[in-house]
């Protein structure tokens, strides 16, 4: 995994046959400013977008955010809410997980570094180039156990 410039991604879109576009380039940087915990749907980034004055379409922003998923700068996550969720790909020592609540939604993020490690060696093994490795458990919150205890 490493960590993703405007330079970078057009280089690597460029050597796959696509071009980088004003969308792309700002999806990017959107994302590479996003702060540290923060995750966003199609939806929050059509929404974020717009309050900035960018016009791109609903249909461009799942259409790139996918591609940049698969090409491993963005992380989807598949979070409590029903929808898909991205956030930048950070490379070690940022990497992280997810423990979700699944009546609340509330998210923590962890680290631990032995589930990077692990995904990496199974990887390199079978001779795979590792893009992410993410561990996401839903359970249910201490408070949101305690709502369900009969009074």
């Amino acid at each position: 995994m490493t960590a993703y410039t405007t330079t970078s991604l057009k280089a690597e879109l460029n050597e796959r046959g696509w071009r980088l576009t004003p969308q792309r380039e700002t999806i990017l940087q959107i994302f590479q400013n996003l702060p540290k915990g923060n995750h966003l749907s199609a939806e929050d980034l059509y929404h974020l977008l717009e309050s900035q004055g960018e016009t791109i379409s609903l249909s461009t922003i799942y259409r790139t955010l996918k591609l940049m998923a698969r090409m491993g700068i963005l992380r989807e996550l598949e979070l409590a809410e029903g929808h898909k969720h991205y956030e930048i790909n950070q490379p070690s020592p940022y990497h992280h997980h997810h423990l979700i609540c699944v009546r609340c939604n509330k998210t923590i993020e962890f680290k631990n570094d032995s589930i990077l490690r692990m995904g990496t060696k199974t990887a390199k093994k079978e001779g795979y180039h590792l893009l992410d490795c993410q561990l996401i458990i839903h359970a249910v919150c201490p408070a949101c156990q305690r709502a369900l205890l009969p009074i």
